[in-house]
């Protein structure tokens, strides 16, 4: 059973004001001036809307979503929910369903918003992390696979393993193309021209998650979210936590301290106010339902509730280790006794005994310690892991846990090809390379450093994506992966093309033959500037050429997908820039290169606007554009679509990426 993110208001109940009572400890009604900002007292204000938000939190997540999940196991379901926009704490919430559910919008996405729903999966123990994929990729019907790939690369980096696109509408085959839309793009259906691929897109898609549902999470650090800083505020009433505006997020020291946490190779998860309760620790080891970690660090905070104090002093006083940026909280939240409880804080933060280390503080409690300082020097101090893959602009990466060593998940996505020795800061004596893509395997060139830190030579193109797989047992044995570097000149396939259309509409141009590359559209063929869906190109080609061992074949520009046989052989299905696959060997004479091209459907949508074609029938938003106006194609400029090249052939020399040890 799904709930989709909250796009409407939770701010009362029935039993609210009873409610309130029996959680704040006082009567909402005897405050309500405060609570509508009439206090004198900016503070005040501030306290009693914090119990008002609180209030409003526990009821969604622990009488709402949770009860929820309970009446849908007694009907034999589980549940899937977006906690995205309510007014609560999203940790609580996303934990509160079977799945917790992300999503990203377009290009406005964070992949620091949705490890909310992630970290909630890893710290309560749910292996299935959900996005909800595609929506407002881009406008309907321009939305492409590749585009796709790297939305499905931004999720599984930030802990999502089980993707669902958004939205498969169901369609009858009696509605004309292209039959019933969702009101939101992307139209991941049959009828859409980009369908023709899709089975290259899932089949990336199944196996990244076969491979992130394995295994169990390895993040070093447990985050703190000290919500009660947000909830802190005289403004407003209850405050949604959405994935569009993010101030909540991106202006709050919790935020900026996640940035650089990220952007500097340090792994972690967020946790809530109620999930550190349930924290326990393990020797050295912080542990909750569904993961361990090496520290809890809280970011600069001023509001912190003395349970949540506390508990962080028995987690240090058990073996823990928990880091305080630049300092201790001074105040606590909401506005009953908060003056005595205040005090009670001061007490507990006083009683901690901080001697100078370097340029930290490290209080020693029962068999653990507290630090606190400038958070790089804290986290140097508790030896904290950081990995380097992170030093390189554009490479985003997750790491897992496995049976016998570590996965990592890397998307190179920088303009760059990346061919460089990169090191793993988990110990290893052999790493293994995934394609997930093309589904190939190979041993990795890899290597100690000088300091005994395991290296792999890692090469990616520009939005390519691999696994690397450590192995602690001892040095993994199989095929070395074929590194692929220039060994010549490229060589430009030229001749005549036969272009013959296959399948989509609204008709099937009439076939073509050309010595020279262009968009179809561009042709002088009503029918082809109107058409969307797949040509297959056709050339032959004779081969006499300097011997190499592997050949790459660069299709140049492709608008907007090609699946690629030469010879009969099938060498794989491409979906974004750089259109390349290699080939295991060329013939002398007599060489055949096929290329399906599949294009968007931006120009057959297009033309059915310019007629005046009423395909935009629906109830509720019907089908809007991008910016959630009327949506209208008929002034789009015509999408250029087909095999553009130019088309080369390369020659390879191929490596172990063992040479430069």
């Amino acid at each position: 059973m799904y709930h989709d993110s909250y796009e409407y208001n939770s701010n009362w109940s029935p039993s609210f004001l009873t409610e309130f009572e029996k959680r704040r400890g006082y009567q909402l009604q005897t405050e309500l001036p405060a609570l509508l900002g009439n206090s004198e007292d900016p503070d005040h204000v501030a306290r009693v809307k914090s119990d008002y938000r609180q209030t409003i939190s526990e009821l969604i997540a622990n009488d709402g979503i949770a009860t929820w999940t309970k009446w849908a196991h007694g009907l034999g379901f589980i549940t899937r929910n977006q906690a995205h926009g309510s007014p609560a704490n999203l940790l609580d919430v996303y934990a509160a369903a079977d799945v917790p559910e992300s999503e990203m919008f377009h290009t406005d996405r964070d992949i620091l918003v949705s490890k909310f729903a992630s970290s909630a999966g890893h710290v309560t123990g749910k292996n299935l992390i959900s996005a909800e994929t595609g929506t407002w990729l881009s406008e309907h019907f321009t939305e492409t696979l590749g585009a796709m790939k790297e939305l499905q690369d931004d999720m599984f980096v930030a802990g999502v393993n089980h993707i669902f696109y958004h939205g498969a509408a169901y369609s009858p085959d009696s509605a004309p193309w292209p039959g019933w839309c969702f009101y939101a793009a992307t139209e991941m259906n049959p009828r859409n021209p980009i369908w023709h691929d899709v089975p290259a897109l899932n089949a990336y898609a199944a196996r990244c998650q076969s491979i992130l549902q394995s295994g169990k999470p390895d993040n070093d650090i447990l985050l703190y979210w000290p919500i009660a800083d947000n909830w802190h505020d005289k403004e407003g009433l209850a405050q949604p936590f959405t994935v569009h505006q993010r101030e909540w997020l991106q202006k709050k020291s919790f935020g900026e301290t996640a940035k650089r946490l990220w952007e500097h190779g340090w792994s972690f998860d967020y946790g809530s106010d109620r999930q550190l309760m349930g924290m326990n620790v393990a020797g050295k080891s912080i542990q909750g339902a569904g993961a361990a970690y090496a520290t809890v660090v809280v970011p600069r905070c001023e509001h912190m509730p003395l349970e949540t104090m506390q508990k962080l002093i028995d987690l240090a006083t058990a073996g823990g280790t928990v880091i305080f940026e630049n300092g201790l909280p001074e105040d606590v939240p909401g506005w009953k006794d908060f003056e005595d409880r205040r005090k009670q804080l001061a007490a507990m933060t006083h009683s901690l005994e901080f001697a100078q280390q370097r340029v930290t503080q490290i209080a020693s409690i029962g068999t653990g310690r507290i630090i606190k300082g400038e958070l790089g020097d804290c986290l140097a101090l508790a030896h904290i892991r950081r990995e380097a893959l992170a030093d390189t602009p554009g490479l985003n990466f997750i790491r897992r846990a496995v049976d016998g060593g570590h996965v990592y998940f890397i998307a190179n996505h920088s303009a760059n090809a990346i061919d460089q020795w990169t090191s793993l800061d988990t110990p290893a004596a052999g790493v293994t390379i995934l394609d997930p893509m093309r589904g190939r395997t190979g041993l990795a060139g890899f290597r100690l450093s000088p300091a005994g830190v395991a290296q792999a030579h890692l090469q990616l193109e520009a939005g390519e994506s691999c696994f690397l797989q450590t192995s602690t047992s001892g040095p993994v044995t199989g095929q070395a992966w074929s590194y692929w570097k220039p060994g010549g000149k490229p060589i430009h396939l030229t001749g005549t093309w036969h272009v013959k259309f296959l399948q989509g509409g609204p008709d099937l141009p009439a076939d073509y033959q050309t010595e020279t590359l262009g968009s179809w559209a561009a042709r002088e063929d009503p029918a082809a500037q109107r058409f969307g869906g797949t040509a297959r190109y056709t050339l032959k080609f004779d081969a006499n050429l300097v011997q190499a061992p592997q050949w790459t074949i660069d299709l140049g520009t492709v608008c907007q997908s090609a699946r690629v046989r030469l010879n009969g052989t099938d060498l794989g299905t491409c979906l974004a820039a750089p259109f390349r696959v290699h080939v295991p060997g060329i013939l002398p004479t007599g060489n055949l290169l096929e290329v399906e091209v599949t294009n968007v459907g931006a120009n057959r949508i297009r033309d059915l606007d310019k007629r005046g074609v009423n395909w935009k029938y629906f109830n509720d938003a019907n089908v809007v554009n991008i910016d959630y106006k009327p949506f209208d194609a008929s002034n789009w400029p015509v999408t250029d679509s087909g095999l553009l090249g130019p088309v080369t052939l390369w020659p390879n020399a191929i490596t172990s990426g063992d040479e430069s040890k």
